[in-house]
Protein backbone atom coordinates (compact mmCIF):
# COMPACT_ATOMS: atom_id res chain seq x y z
CA UNK A 1 0.00 0.00 0.00
CA UNK A 2 1.76 3.28 -1.01
CA UNK A 3 0.74 5.64 1.76
CA UNK A 4 1.49 8.44 -0.27
CA UNK A 5 -1.96 8.23 -1.92
CA UNK A 6 -3.67 9.09 0.60
CA UNK A 7 -4.17 12.30 2.64
CA UNK A 8 -5.17 12.50 6.27
CA UNK A 9 -9.35 12.94 7.22
CA UNK A 10 -10.51 16.02 8.32
CA UNK A 11 -13.27 16.49 10.76
CA UNK A 12 -15.95 18.99 11.71
CA UNK A 13 -18.65 18.90 14.03
CA UNK A 14 -20.92 20.79 16.59
CA UNK A 15 -23.31 19.63 19.01
CA UNK A 16 -26.14 21.64 21.29
CA UNK A 17 -26.75 20.01 24.74
CA UNK A 18 -29.60 21.05 27.07
CA UNK A 19 -30.07 19.81 30.83
CA UNK A 20 -32.78 20.20 33.30
CA UNK A 21 -33.66 19.43 36.50
CA UNK A 22 -37.40 18.84 37.98
CA UNK A 23 -38.80 18.02 41.28
CA UNK A 24 -41.99 16.05 40.58
CA UNK A 25 -42.62 15.78 45.04
CA UNK A 26 -40.23 15.62 48.06
CA UNK A 27 -38.38 12.27 46.84
CA UNK A 28 -39.42 12.32 42.87
CA UNK A 29 -36.95 13.85 40.95
CA UNK A 30 -36.43 13.94 36.82
CA UNK A 31 -33.50 14.91 35.30
CA UNK A 32 -33.68 15.57 31.57
CA UNK A 33 -30.47 15.88 28.94
CA UNK A 34 -30.76 16.59 24.83
CA UNK A 35 -28.30 16.33 22.45
CA UNK A 36 -28.06 17.66 19.21
CA UNK A 37 -25.04 16.60 17.22
CA UNK A 38 -23.87 17.20 13.41
CA UNK A 39 -20.33 15.91 12.13
CA UNK A 40 -18.62 15.65 8.79
CA UNK A 41 -16.30 13.51 7.66
CA UNK A 42 -14.04 14.67 4.46
CA UNK A 43 -12.33 12.44 2.30
CA UNK A 44 -12.93 9.80 4.51
CA UNK A 45 -10.43 6.22 4.63
CA UNK A 46 -13.04 3.91 3.80
CA UNK A 47 -11.93 -0.52 4.08
CA UNK A 48 -13.64 -1.94 0.95
CA UNK A 49 -13.87 -5.45 -0.33
CA UNK A 50 -11.25 -6.61 -3.57
CA UNK A 51 -12.01 -10.08 -4.34
CA UNK A 52 -10.97 -12.06 -1.74
CA UNK A 53 -9.22 -9.61 -0.20
CA UNK A 54 -9.69 -6.48 1.51
CA UNK A 55 -8.08 -2.65 0.84
CA UNK A 56 -7.88 1.04 1.94
CA UNK A 57 -9.80 3.49 -0.91
CA UNK A 58 -10.27 7.28 -0.38
CA UNK A 59 -13.05 8.39 -2.69
CA UNK A 60 -13.31 12.00 -2.90
CA UNK A 61 -16.82 12.69 -0.98
CA UNK A 62 -17.62 12.86 2.84
CA UNK A 63 -20.00 11.13 5.50
CA UNK A 64 -21.87 12.90 7.39
CA UNK A 65 -23.69 12.41 10.50
CA UNK A 66 -26.71 14.12 12.05
CA UNK A 67 -29.55 13.62 14.31
CA UNK A 68 -30.62 13.83 18.55
CA UNK A 69 -30.51 11.64 21.88
CA UNK A 70 -32.74 12.29 24.55
CA UNK A 71 -32.26 10.93 28.13
CA UNK A 72 -34.69 10.95 31.03
CA UNK A 73 -33.13 9.41 34.75
CA UNK A 74 -36.18 9.28 37.26
CA UNK A 75 -35.05 8.92 41.24
CA UNK A 76 -37.69 7.60 43.78
CA UNK A 77 -36.33 6.55 46.76
CA UNK A 78 -33.81 3.62 45.99
CA UNK A 79 -35.53 3.32 42.50
CA UNK A 80 -33.37 4.78 39.12
CA UNK A 81 -35.14 4.57 35.98
CA UNK A 82 -33.24 5.23 32.84
CA UNK A 83 -34.88 5.74 29.36
CA UNK A 84 -32.93 6.91 26.44
CA UNK A 85 -33.35 7.60 22.72
CA UNK A 86 -31.11 8.12 19.96
CA UNK A 87 -32.09 8.75 16.30
CA UNK A 88 -28.93 9.05 13.87
CA UNK A 89 -28.89 9.93 10.01
CA UNK A 90 -25.65 8.60 8.49
CA UNK A 91 -25.23 9.55 4.96
CA UNK A 92 -22.17 8.85 2.51
CA UNK A 93 -21.74 10.72 -0.64
CA UNK A 94 -18.88 9.35 -3.17
CA UNK A 95 -18.22 11.26 -6.55
CA UNK A 96 -21.41 12.93 -6.19
CA UNK A 97 -24.15 9.97 -5.43
CA UNK A 98 -25.52 10.40 -1.96
CA UNK A 99 -26.33 7.48 -0.39
CA UNK A 100 -27.85 5.85 3.21
CA UNK A 101 -24.39 4.31 5.08
CA UNK A 102 -24.67 0.91 6.08
CA UNK A 103 -25.07 -0.75 9.74
CA UNK A 104 -26.52 2.15 11.24
CA UNK A 105 -29.72 1.63 13.55
CA UNK A 106 -31.23 4.97 13.25
CA UNK A 107 -33.73 4.19 15.98
CA UNK A 108 -32.34 3.02 19.29
CA UNK A 109 -33.59 2.77 22.86
CA UNK A 110 -31.60 1.93 26.20
CA UNK A 111 -33.79 1.68 29.41
CA UNK A 112 -32.72 0.27 32.66
CA UNK A 113 -34.29 -0.24 35.87
CA UNK A 114 -32.33 -0.23 38.87
CA UNK A 115 -33.03 -1.03 42.87
CA UNK A 116 -29.92 -0.06 44.90
CA UNK A 117 -29.20 -0.11 49.45
CA UNK A 118 -25.93 2.65 49.27
CA UNK A 119 -23.01 0.30 49.77
CA UNK A 120 -24.71 -3.07 50.50
CA UNK A 121 -26.27 -4.19 47.17
CA UNK A 122 -27.55 -3.75 43.58
CA UNK A 123 -29.86 -5.25 40.58
CA UNK A 124 -30.79 -3.89 37.66
CA UNK A 125 -32.46 -4.42 34.79
CA UNK A 126 -31.93 -3.12 31.12
CA UNK A 127 -33.95 -3.35 27.71
CA UNK A 128 -32.16 -2.00 24.35
CA UNK A 129 -33.89 -2.06 21.26
CA UNK A 130 -32.20 -1.58 18.20
CA UNK A 131 -34.25 -0.39 15.07
CA UNK A 132 -33.90 -1.39 11.33
CA UNK A 133 -30.25 -1.47 9.67
CA UNK A 134 -29.49 -0.89 5.95
CA UNK A 135 -26.71 -3.85 5.08
CA UNK A 136 -24.10 -3.41 2.55
CA UNK A 137 -25.61 -6.14 0.15
CA UNK A 138 -29.00 -3.59 -0.25
CA UNK A 139 -31.36 -5.31 1.83
CA UNK A 140 -32.57 -4.33 5.46
CA UNK A 141 -32.12 -6.44 8.50
CA UNK A 142 -34.77 -7.09 11.36
CA UNK A 143 -34.91 -5.00 14.47
CA UNK A 144 -34.39 -6.83 17.60
CA UNK A 145 -34.26 -6.24 21.83
CA UNK A 146 -31.61 -7.34 23.90
CA UNK A 147 -32.86 -7.79 27.52
CA UNK A 148 -30.46 -8.39 30.68
CA UNK A 149 -30.44 -8.49 33.97
CA UNK A 150 -27.09 -7.56 36.34
CA UNK A 151 -26.59 -7.67 39.88
CA UNK A 152 -23.79 -7.11 43.01
CA UNK A 153 -23.69 -7.72 46.56
CA UNK A 154 -20.97 -5.97 48.68
CA UNK A 155 -19.49 -7.66 52.02
CA UNK A 156 -17.20 -4.98 53.75
CA UNK A 157 -15.66 -2.09 51.98
CA UNK A 158 -13.12 -4.46 49.39
CA UNK A 159 -14.91 -7.91 48.76
CA UNK A 160 -18.20 -7.66 46.37
CA UNK A 161 -19.27 -10.70 44.05
CA UNK A 162 -21.51 -9.92 40.76
CA UNK A 163 -23.95 -12.15 38.99
CA UNK A 164 -25.28 -11.08 35.53
CA UNK A 165 -27.49 -12.55 32.94
CA UNK A 166 -26.64 -10.92 29.75
CA UNK A 167 -28.92 -11.61 26.57
CA UNK A 168 -31.98 -13.74 28.53
CA UNK A 169 -34.37 -13.75 25.47
CA UNK A 170 -31.52 -15.27 23.67
CA UNK A 171 -31.82 -12.92 20.62
CA UNK A 172 -29.13 -14.03 17.91
CA UNK A 173 -28.82 -13.12 14.21
CA UNK A 174 -28.65 -16.99 13.24
CA UNK A 175 -32.47 -17.17 14.72
CA UNK A 176 -34.54 -14.66 12.62
CA UNK A 177 -32.01 -13.80 10.34
CA UNK A 178 -28.92 -15.36 8.05
CA UNK A 179 -25.59 -14.97 8.55
CA UNK A 180 -24.66 -16.49 5.16
CA UNK A 181 -25.40 -17.17 1.67
CA UNK A 182 -25.10 -20.01 -0.65
CA UNK A 183 -23.37 -23.26 0.54
CA UNK A 184 -21.52 -24.56 3.81
CA UNK A 185 -18.46 -25.25 1.65
CA UNK A 186 -18.54 -22.33 -0.39
CA UNK A 187 -20.21 -19.51 1.93
CA UNK A 188 -20.98 -16.08 1.03
CA UNK A 189 -20.88 -14.18 4.52
CA UNK A 190 -23.37 -11.32 5.26
CA UNK A 191 -22.93 -8.20 7.29
CA UNK A 192 -23.07 -9.12 11.89
CA UNK A 193 -25.37 -6.61 12.87
CA UNK A 194 -27.19 -8.54 15.89
CA UNK A 195 -25.76 -10.73 18.45
CA UNK A 196 -24.48 -14.26 17.43
CA UNK A 197 -23.71 -15.90 21.04
CA UNK A 198 -27.08 -15.70 22.38
CA UNK A 199 -28.03 -15.89 26.01
CA UNK A 200 -24.88 -15.63 28.20
CA UNK A 201 -24.63 -15.67 32.64
CA UNK A 202 -21.79 -14.05 33.86
CA UNK A 203 -20.51 -13.95 37.54
CA UNK A 204 -17.45 -13.65 39.76
CA UNK A 205 -16.64 -11.40 42.38
CA UNK A 206 -14.35 -7.79 43.09
CA UNK A 207 -11.24 -7.65 45.64
CA UNK A 208 -10.58 -3.74 46.06
CA UNK A 209 -7.29 -3.85 48.05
Amino acid sequence: MDLTQFEAERSAGANLDINYKWALGEELTLNTNTLFFYTQIQDPLLLVSEGSEFEFRQPEGRIQTQGMELNLKWNYRDWKLFVGYTFSEVEERQNGISKEYPLVAKHRLNNVLMYEKHEEFWIGLEAYYFGPQLLSDGRTGQPYWILGLMSEKKFGENFSIFLNFENFLDTRQTAFDTIYTGSISNPQFRDIYAPVDGFVIKGGFKLHL
